[in-house]
């Protein structure tokens, strides 16, 4: 696209702290030089933006009215959520040529703040099943998200989300096919690092039940190679974060460690002393089933050997560009048995696997997709055409 004189202006709406939500800066990043973009999120504006409309702390996202909710009065339940009606109140209808609205919560205002050239919706995760485990988000919330999608981001101009199986869901259930970026990391200019002995592993991320993170622990716990296991959690549940402490303590203190989450600048390089990056994730539900997360992307950086369970994504990932291991299954002991088994060699050669794919892998290579998103609804717009 040839930038025009004044730019596009876009806007990005998040309900979430944009300065942490690693997807999010992605798209700012890629798209702030080509246009004039304002971000509407919690926290303070990220770098780069022309305007940043701060969403109050106070204001609590997902905070739906029970009886509505219930009773699938369901337009109700949107509009009267706290973080809804501020939004629409302190953003401006028709202000701006185009809007990316990131999950399936801010469809409706972006579609209700009349851009000029469309919304286009950037779908995190497959929406209607993402809690499945739970009966009663099963039973009440995931009928509201459905209903979002049918009445709303079927509306939408154009759609992306983060694996190609939730694409086929949302196509299957609901009639659109997004395009695929998925979750990965910015390019780091790393080498690989000298292997160690006992190998060491590493996990970061999200810390919440339905992860089942002890599977890690009792594989390290039970493994007879001397390998250690440290986690950088993010305490999205910091009840869980602390049983899982109590759990450690008690299992195998000796060789695992539960850390603060690393801050994302320094997170590669952090990893990068370790040997190989693990995730094990049970498909409790639909979405981990088909997850493609963001901290593979951050092993590939780091240029670690993985070792991931099957899920079909990641070991998709994995077995594509040689870059490790794949469980059998989903417990302790099937990871227990590739970390026995992973020889010093073939941890360099996955590391060495993961520095020949980084580039390639990078958020710079595979996030394109937003930008010919977002500048086709620039190029097609009338406004531009009759100009």
């Amino acid at each position: 696209m040839t930038t025009s004189t004044p730019r596009p202006t876009l806007l990005i709406i998040s309900f979430s702290r944009i300065i942490s939500d690693a997807r999010v800066l992605k798209q700012v990043a890629l798209l702030r030089d080509d246009y004039e973009v304002t971000t509407c999120g919690y926290g303070e504006a990220p770098a780069g933006v022309a305007e940043h409309v701060e969403i109050p702390e106070s204001l609590i996202a997902w905070r739906l009215d029970r009886l509505s909710t219930v009773l699938r009065r369901f337009e109700r339940t949107y509009w009267n959520q706290e973080v809804v009606a501020w939004a629409f109140e302190h953003l401006e209808v028709r202000a701006h040529d185009i809007v990316l609205a990131n999950d399936v919560e801010t469809v409706p205002l972006a579609l209700a703040l009349e851009p000029r050239f469309g919304v286009h919706s950037d779908l995190h995760e497959y929406a209607p099943r993402q809690k499945e485990d739970l009966r009663r988000w099963k039973q009440f919330v995931a009928p509201y998200q459905r209903y979002l999608c049918r009445r709303y981001v079927t509306r939408a101009s154009s759609w992306t989300t983060v694996a190609s199986g939730l694409a086929e869901e949302y196509h299957r259930e609901f009639g659109f096919t997004p395009e695929v970026v998925v979750n990965a990391a910015p390019l780091q200019s790393l080498d690989p690092g000298p292997v160690s002995a006992p190998l060491r592993l590493v996990h970061s991320g999200g810390a919440m039940p339905s992860r089942h993170l002890e599977i890690m622990v009792d594989a390290v716990a039970s493994s007879q190679s001397g390998a250690t296991l440290d986690m950088y959690l993010v305490p999205a549940n910091p009840s869980y974060v602390a049983s899982l402490r109590e759990y450690v303590a008690s299992r195998c203190p000796d060789r695992v460690r539960i850390l603060d989450p690393l801050p994302y600048a320094s997170l590669h390089r952090a990893l990068s002393d370790y040997d190989i990056g693990v995730y094990v994730a049970p498909p409790v539900s639909f979405n981990h089933l088909w997850m493609l997360p963001n901290k593979l992307f951050d092993f590939i950086q780091a240029r670690l050997a993985l070792v991931v369970s099957p899920n079909p994504e990641m070991k998709h990932l994995v077995t594509e560009h040689g870059l490790g291991r794949v469980t059998d299954g989903y417990t302790a002991e099937d990871l227990r048995r590739e970390i026995d088994s992973f020889s010093i060699d073939e941890v360099i050669e996955a590391k060495a696997a993961s520095h020949r794919a980084a580039t390639v892998l990078s958020a710079e290579s595979m996030s394109d997709s937003w930008r010919k998103a977002i500048d086709a609804l620039v190029d097609t717009s009338p406004r531009r055409n009759d100009g």
